[in-house]
């Protein structure tokens, strides 16, 4: 950066925005493709190019930062605004999906038998199997956090204990949310609730696979020296990512599992 007479970073033109709103765009046509015609290679085809735009996108952002040093204070302090707006819009993502819950449980149509669970629906018991993934994603946020502060103190062993237990935690708890799919007494056709179960539900799961997704890169950065005491941002933003999925899950156990039965 010896030729720039400021300490911000100019991205050099890249090809990863076209390719991945391309394979996006193959991905959600190719899965309603796949609902209608049975057909599944614009999927998996859509697939296969956004995974390769991930890793390649991302390759070039951990070389810009780590070995280039483009990732300087103002150009983190962006990159960390950016995260703090990107989960925000998650929360209201997730807002959505409260609303229905709550909008449909508060005041039952007499469609659903003017009883919340609705008429003929089972629920889940919420001191069941809820009960101990919500146990799993609260440690998982103690070893992570853990991690963080191992990692701020240079003891680079409990750093990667930390996230090598969070990551663990976080596939264990994927595990635990597929079973208990499996034996669900509901489906998502059944009424309003097991519209709203499964797909408050479903996408928390999916932000839990992408969380983990993200702290293995981490842990993988973590092994080959990419972090320092002062210079993490990378794993800084797995960390909030993960404290948002944990703190969704907490009122998805409270208002669908506990209060919703």
């Amino acid at each position: 950066m010896s030729h720039q007479t400021h300490t911000y970073h100019m991205v050099d033109p890249s090809p990863w925005p076209l390719t991945g709103a391309a394979a996006a765009l193959l991905l959600t046509s190719g899965l309603a493709m796949w609902f209608h015609f049975n057909t599944m290679i614009p999927m998996t085809l859509g697939l296969a190019v956004t995974l390769l735009t991930m890793y390649q996108w991302w390759r070039d952002i951990v070389r810009e930062g780590t070995f280039q040093g483009h990732h300087t204070k103002p150009v983190q302090k962006g990159l960390r605004l950016g995260m703090i707006l990107f989960i925000t819009s998650e929360v209201f993502f997730f807002l959505g999906f409260f609303w229905a819950f709550y909008h449909s449980s508060l005041a039952p149509t007499p469609e659903l038998g003017g009883t919340w669970p609705p008429t003929g629906v089972t629920p889940i018991n919420p001191f069941d199997v809820p009960l101990l993934n919500t146990a799993v994603l609260l440690a998982s946020g103690v070893t992570v956090t853990w991690a963080h502060h191992a990692m701020m103190s240079a003891n680079r062993t409990e750093a990667t204990q930390g996230l090598a237990l969070t990551i663990l935690l976080g596939a264990y708890f994927t595990l635990l949310q597929a079973m208990e799919y499996g034996e669900t007494p509901f489906t998502i056709a059944d009424a309003t609730y097991g519209a709203t179960f499964f797909i408050a539900t479903g996408f928390h799961g999916l932000h839990v696979i992408i969380g983990t997704a993200f702290l293995t890169v981490c842990l993988a950065r973590q092994m080959n020296f990419h972090f320092t005491t002062t210079h993490h941002f990378g794993f800084e933003a797995a960390a909030w990512y993960w404290h948002f999925v944990d703190v969704v899950w907490l009122f998805l156990y409270i208002s669908l599992y506990w209060w919703g039965s």
